[in-house]
């Protein structure tokens, strides 16, 4: 079933969503400052191309500059990406099939909002 799910999200949501974090990927990579900003946009990149099966936790180690780099996101990045999400997710929630993907991309909004700080793991995994 993930396996379906997954391909549904591939070609309805996901390749586009995953363009837009390689964007601002490539964008946070021009400085030196920002490589881990466009890391973490990478990361995020591939979890939007098959998010069914994996799931987001938050690390243990993050700390206040994780905060910093967060804030800092949401300003340059952050919420233009949210705001890809939610509409996206609004769109396919209009339709019987597309509820369950609608409701994936609006999980999608906090990771897409704070980044750093947390990491991608296996559902089966989650304490990872």
């Amino acid at each position: 079933m993930k396996t379906l799910l997954n391909l549904i999200w591939l070609v309805l949501a996901g390749f586009w969503l995953a363009v837009g974090y390689a964007i601002a990927g490539i964008i946070c990579c021009v400085l030196i400052v920002t490589i881990p900003f466009g890391i973490a946009s990478f990361r995020i990149a591939a979890y939007t191309l098959w998010p069914f099966g994996r799931t987001i936790v938050d690390k243990r180690s993050a700390g206040a500059g994780a905060l910093l780099g967060n804030l800092i996101w949401i300003v340059v990045a952050g919420w233009w990406l949210a705001l890809g999400h939610l509409t996206t997710g609004i769109a396919l929630c209009l339709t019987v099939v597309g509820i369950p993907l609608g409701v994936a991309n609006f999980k999608l909004i906090p990771v897409s909002l704070v980044p750093l700080g947390k990491h991608i793991v296996p559902t089966n995994q989650p304490f990872a």
